[in-house]
């Protein structure tokens, strides 16, 4: 059996089994937490059943790392690399889910030799597909995605921003001296990378993000012309390996847009 994936089959199982199983439940499903304190509900396990389970019948030589599998099965998934490795995250945004606030997806990525080639992120609510191939672009509902040429200086940028994981001189900083227009806190971090490949936003700072979250929506908007960086600490310098445990996610529209934006954050650029 041919084990490389298929793009629009893996889109196609990402989106029927997102409207399957979350758009039912939301509003309508209860939360437990989990040990790390993050939230977690019926939906969440349920989805990831479901694409695993496909996914293992479709391409067996892959290993699967999925957000809510144990932490010893996750790092054993990333080595086992021979065929590469899924790596799921069947409901990110899971608090603004179970809070029923509409922003989260479905985030599945194809790592092979260490590097993210497929990617998948799906927005059941507002019925969008992200799409990309590492070297083939980037798509939103089939058609071609692009980061809007038209640029943005620093100080006109919207700006997605996660406070909650940041230090806490540096939020007090942003708050009070921002070299921003204005600023949103969303809540999904695979849809804040998609978002700001579509143009919805040009700059983006989170603190603290584990590979299920970035793997997918990071190929999207490298694919569509943006540029983002992965850091193991602000001052730190970009980081391209793929591994467990939390990164902090520098991002902008543009090359140019993202050294400014890491200069002011007082980050190497």
């Amino acid at each position: 059996m041919n084990d490389t994936p298929d793009l629009n089959r893996i889109a196609v199982l990402v989106r029927d089994v997102a409207r399957a199983e979350l758009m039912p439940r939301f509003g309508r499903v209860g939360e437990s937490t989990k040990a790390d304190g993050s939230v977690v509900t019926e939906a969440d396990v349920v989805t990831q059943r479901r694409i695993l389970e496909a996914l293992a019948d479709s391409h067996p030589a892959i290993a699967q790392l999925g957000e809510e599998m144990d932490p010893a099965a996750q790092a054993a998934a990333l080595d086992e690399c021979a065929g590469g490795v899924w790596c799921l995250d069947p409901l990110d945004g899971t608090s603004n889910y179970a809070g029923g606030f509409p922003f989260f997806a479905v985030s599945l990525a194809w790592i092979f030799r260490g590097r993210v080639e497929l990617g998948v992120v799906y927005d059941p609510v507002r019925d969008e597909l992200y799409a990309a191939r590492r070297g083939a672009g980037a798509s939103l509902n089939g058609e071609s995605l692009r980061v809007p040429d038209t640029p943005v200086a620093l100080e006109r940028s919207l700006a997605i921003i996660d406070f909650k994981r940041l230090p806490g001189a540096l939020s007090a900083r942003l708050t009070t001296r921002p070299p921003f227009r204005s600023q949103r806190a969303l809540g999904s971090v695979a849809l804040e990378w998609c978002w700001l490949a579509a143009g919805r936003g040009q700059i983006y700072l989170h603190g603290a993000q584990s590979l299920w979250d970035y793997a997918a929506g990071s190929l999207v908007l490298a694919e569509a012309g943006g540029a983002g960086c992965l850091l193991d600490a602000l001052e730190g310098t970009c980081r391209d390996d793929l591994r467990l445990g939390k990164r902090l996610a520098v991002a902008a529209a543009n090359a140019g847009l993202l050294a400014e934006w890491r200069r002011w954050l007082g980050a190497p650029g």
